[in-house]
């Protein structure tokens, strides 16, 4: 019966349907895949480079992408 008591008062909506608004989400930022195409180019060697102009170069491009899946292979 007490559920329905605090059911009724907003008791229960109140503990648990409130959620901390605006601010940032916890814990460490979530990579993304920018991020992982800039560590790439850091392993190869490249990290001064600009990878969007690099990507607009499909020939180079081949050359990079290839040069990191060497990398990653044991």
């Amino acid at each position: 019966m007490w559920r329905v008591w605090l059911r009724r008062r907003g008791f229960i909506g109140s503990c648990w349907g409130n959620r901390r608004e605006g601010g940032r989400p916890l814990g460490r930022p979530r990579r993304r895949w920018v991020d992982n195409i800039r560590l790439d180019l850091q392993e190869v060697g490249c990290g001064y480079m600009d990878w969007i102009e690099l990507a607009q170069d499909t020939d180079r491009w081949r050359t990079l992408v290839g040069a990191v899946m060497n990398l990653r292979v044991p």
